[in-house]
């Protein structure tokens, strides 16, 4: 997994952090020696936020990261188109800064975008839990800020089964079971009951694997960040329900409050 030090593992909670850029890509894109920005991966979408050069205070927002040639690769926002020369707003016209290797800056997550993220990515842990023991299997998922996804296979469309599984999830959030991460070697974790929960799916190929437990409900391996207590996901509300034909159904759903 390159160089990078990914700290949102460990705390998914911190919110600041400092670090040393190591490299500055062809295409822009900024390599640091440690991150607290999760990147796109796993159907959770990356943080965004703020790099500012610790020398000089220049600042740019991050809008975009990825796992690139197996580095996570900062991007930041283009400048806007510069105003006409002469003119007033020529004057204080804001470019992106020159970011270089060796430069040491300092980091700064959206934290209501990250708090919203791990909130939506513990609910989904929940939900394919309930799925799970209901011999529902999911498919694809992709979470975002407002609406999140779930596909899954199901015989018969049994709209009666989904709305009994957005009741479950929410009595066991409501349960206020604690979440916790921890690491497992591969093949002890793979022994583990129900631990394979997505179709046609295992873990990365790692020696160690990242575990996420919600503890009575759910263990998985997983890379995102999640809450502390499954209480913090509020509740979740179904939005719409989609019979793709064949076995194949989707649901939306989102977060209250």
């Amino acid at each position: 997994m390159g160089s990078t030090e990914l700290l949102f593992q460990t705390d998914s909670y911190q919110t600041s952090f400092e670090a040393k850029i190591t490299a500055v890509r062809p295409d822009g894109g900024l390599v640091l020696d440690r991150t607290l920005f999760y990147y796109t991966s796993g159907g959770q979408p990356c943080d965004k936020g703020k790099i500012k050069r610790m020398s000089d205070g220049a600042q740019a927002e991050v809008v975009e990261v990825k796992k690139m040639d197996g580095e996570v690769v900062h991007y930041l926002q283009a400048p806007a188109s510069p105003p006409a020369p002469g003119t007033e707003a020529a004057l204080s016209t804001l470019s992106t800064p020159s970011f270089s290797p060796g430069d040491s800056v300092h980091g700064e997550i959206d934290w209501a975008r990250r708090q919203r993220l791990m909130r939506m990515h513990t609910a989904g842990h929940v939900l394919s839990a309930v799925f799970f023991a209901k011999g529902v299997l999911i498919t694809g998922n992709q979470l975002d800020l407002h609406q999140s996804r779930f596909d899954f296979s199901m015989e018969e469309f049994d709209r009666s089964l989904i709305d009994s599984v957005i009741s479950e999830a929410n009595r066991l959030c409501a349960e206020g079971h604690a979440v916790k991460v921890y690491s497992l070697p591969r093949e002890e974790a793979l022994k583990l009951p129900g631990f394979v929960k997505l179709a046609n799916a295992l873990p990365p190929a790692l020696s160690v694997l990242r575990i996420v437990e919600i503890e009575g409900v759910d263990t998985q391996a997983d890379g995102g960040t999640h809450v502390h207590n499954a209480r913090e996901v509020g509740t979740v509300e179904l939005v719409k329900v989609e019979n793709k034909g064949a076995k194949n159904r989707r649901i939306y759903f989102t977060l209250k409050p």
